[in-house]
């Protein structure tokens, strides 16, 4: 009888993590859940469009540009739901030290995806090949979204120092 009591006990203070209301209602897990594909799709799309130079094969052209295409989209509620944990999670605490850069990173990052996924539109529009400085432009965004990354981590309580 005592183990059947705190049983229900312990699955009434601990939430079931395949409960659709935990999911939903979590303060900040859809950003922790979220930012997960502009990320790798963003970064698959650099590697393709490197691998589209190199070979001159319009397939991973076409890769890199369906891959930037999603990862721009992706960024719009990756951006809206850190703004919402910011909100609820640190109850729209003052930025300043890291939550501050990640934030600044964080929008940097956003905007150098949707421009290099417009280089690459435009280019496609003119039936031309993108401007050969996208790549220092993909390298920079590369670096600034791992930077936004490592900071989130720090954030979100993953990564601890030392």
């Amino acid at each position: 009888m005592l183990e059947v009591v705190s049983m229900t006990l312990l699955t009434w203070i601990r939430p079931n993590p395949f409960d659709v209301r935990t999911v939903v209602l979590a303060k900040h897990a859809q950003h922790v859940v979220l930012i997960h594909f502009p990320i790798a799709l963003f970064i698959a799309a650099v590697v393709f469009d490197f691998i589209a130079f190199w070979t001159r094969r319009r397939t991973f052209a076409d890769a890199a540009y369906y891959n930037l295409l999603f990862a721009a989209l992706a960024t719009i509620p990756t951006v809206v739901t850190g703004i919402i944990a910011w909100q609820l999670q640190l109850e729209g605490q003052r930025l300043k030290g890291l939550l501050l850069q990640h934030f600044v990173l964080g929008i940097l990052s956003g905007a150098l995806i949707c421009l290099v996924w417009w280089l690459h539109f435009r280019a496609r529009k003119n039936m031309a090949e993108p401007p050969a400085f996208r790549f220092l432009v993909e390298t920079i965004a590369v670096l600034v979204v791992m930077a936004t990354g490592h900071l989130g981590g720090f954030l979100s309580g993953v990564n601890v120092p030392g």
